[in-house]
This record gives structure tokens, sequence and C-alpha cells, in this order.
């Protein structure tokens, strides 16, 4: 089979029905070469798409030209809106912008400033992730996705803080046990407070609903039934993207520090745990955003009585966002 199958407009280069396709799939979303995509071979991308769905694409164009103007695109311009996304808050910015946070909320000996700071930092970072990847079909005041980063933050700064609290009055734990468990506190901290970011940065969509389309890609309907998937889906993407980001480097740092050579260098112990937060960073954000596609289908049994009247598809699909 051709790593490059026919060309689909708007269609994923990899089978979304099986978690190997969509990984492969996201692993194109995420790859932060498109960061330094210049503005001229973008156009050229657009123009390029632009020229296959109107049917006067120059002769010699390949299928694999076109997935790969189609990777560029896609990175870049948001689906709803058709607009540029901001270069920190594309997917493909997710790692390179969010790894530094990460190695911030894992230092040991968190003060309870740094503590605040870094939770801060990272629901601001997810909020704007959020924001920018949300499904955009139906305009919200930006009033609404304010107040709900004003809540992610407060939870996840409470959530943190009195965690760490929490620990520092156990007085059966020892200082080599404490230090162990606040290495942990991020974890819980983050999932939840990640839960609530995006609930409360997408809630209008539970309000006002989205749009569904049918095979053809016309738009059927607004559903409240499906925005309620898109979130849960979401959700459950953003508990699990943390596990191996928040577990796996406390757990590698406490063997690695014991190494002679750390213990040593000391100066070392910073750049290696960088290492290993990246490694898990780039580890658990493919295999997370993996579990549902970004376009899910839904039967229209399971959505409102008058968009099941409104079209003869049984399957319809909706932008889940990510």
């Amino acid at each position: 089979m051709s790593e490059y199958p026919p060309f689909q407009y708007g269609k994923p280069r990899f089978n979304q029905e099986t978690f190997l396709g969509r990984l492969r799939h996201f692993l194109d979303v995420i790859d932060p070469s498109t960061l330094f995509v210049s503005e001229k071979r973008l156009q050229e991308c657009i123009k390029l798409l632009d020229g296959f769905k109107q049917g006067t694409l120059p002769p010699g164009v390949t299928d694999a030209e076109l997935w790969k103007a189609q990777k560029i695109k896609q990175a870049i311009i948001h689906p709803d809106t058709g607009e540029k996304i901001l270069m920190p808050f594309r997917m493909s910015g997710f790692i390179p912008f969010g790894t530094p946070v990460i190695v911030g909320l894992l230092l040991p000996n968190q003060t309870m400033a740094s503590t605040i700071f870094w939770q801060w930092l990272n629901q601001s970072h997810n909020a704007c992730v959020n924001y920018s990847n949300r499904n955009a079909s139906k305009p919200a005041p930006f009033s609404k996705f304010f107040q709900g980063y004003v809540g992610a933050v407060t939870s996840a700064v409470s959530i943190a803080v009195g965690l760490n609290v929490l620990i520092q009055k156990a007085n059966r734990l020892s200082p080599t046990g404490k230090l162990l468990v606040q290495r942990f506190v991020p974890f819980p901290a983050v999932a939840s407070a990640n839960i609530c970011n995006v609930v409360l940065m997408r809630h209008t969509e539970l309000s006002d609903g989205i749009d569904v389309i049918d095979d053809s890609g016309k738009v059927v309907g607004t559903s409240k039934l499906a925005a309620r998937h898109a979130l849960l889906e979401t959700a459950l993407t953003r508990v699990v993207m943390p596990m191996p980001i928040m577990v796996l480097p406390p757990m590698i740092m406490a063997v690695l520090e014991k190494l002679p050579l750390l213990q040593r260098q000391r100066r070392l112990v910073l750049p290696v745990h960088s290492l290993v937060c990246l490694a898990s960073f780039a580890l658990a954000l493919p295999l997370a955003i993996s579990l549902f596609p970004q376009m899910s289908q839904i039967s229209v049994n399971q959505l409102e009585p008058e968009i099941a009247t409104a079209t003869d598809c049984k399957i319809v699909t909706y932008n889940k966002g990510l």
C-alpha cells in the first residue's frame, strides 16, 4: 500500500476508526516542524488545496504534495474560523512551549509561591490552547471564556496548595517521604484542574450546542447532546495526558539522582530533569489525543429528535476540538 493514498480534501490521511490510525494522524498534527512554515509556504498550500476543490490543479501535482499541504494548513488554520492559531497555542506548539512549564511544575522543594506560579502558568497555557482549538462553529462572547479561565486557574491553584498543606501537616511522613509525595502532587492537581479548564473554557458549547454535519458536509443542525459528547471526550484526554507526564519523571528522577554522576555534578540535575519531562510529554500527548478522533461521529438516534428528522443520514459528524 502506498504511503500516500489518493487525496481526499478535508479527510484524514490515516484511518480514524483505529487507535493506530489516529495516533499516526495526531503525530502529524503535533509535528513541531509546522511551526517554522513561512507565510508564503502556507499561502501556497491553501492555493493548492483550493485548486483541488475547484478542479484547477496544475498538471503533475502528486497526492503526497496535497497531503503535505493539508497537514500544514490544518496545523495553522482553525477549521471553523479559518483564522491562524497563534504559534504557542497550536497543537504543534504544545510540546515545545509546554515543556518548560512541566519542568517547573515538577521541580522538587516547591515553595507556596512557586506552586501557585507554575499552576497558574500551566492552566493559563492550557486555557489558551483549549480556547484556540475549541469548536467555534457557534460564536460566544469572550467574557464567558475569561470567566472560565479564572475558574480553571482558581481550581488548579486551590487543589495544588491544599494538597501541599496537607502533606506538610502529615506528621507520620518522614522528610524523605514528604519530598517524594510532594513530587506527585502536581498530577491530581493538574488532572482535576484540566477537567475544570475544559468545561469552564468551553461551557458555552453545552448551552448553545455545536454544529453537526452529514456525509456531504452540510450542517443539519445544532446539538447540545453532541456538545456534551465533545466535552466529555476532550476532558477524558486531559485526564489521561498528565499521567505519564506527572508520574514518570518523578519516578525516573528518583532513580537517576542516586547515580554517582548526578551526585557529583548537581548542575546536571535540571538538564536531565528537563529531558525526562520532554520525553514523557512527547509520549503522552499523541497517545492521549488519539483516544478519540477530532472529527467524531455519532448516531442521530443519540441526538435531538429534530436532527434525526432533518437528515436521512444515520451517522453525523461534529468537530470535537482538541
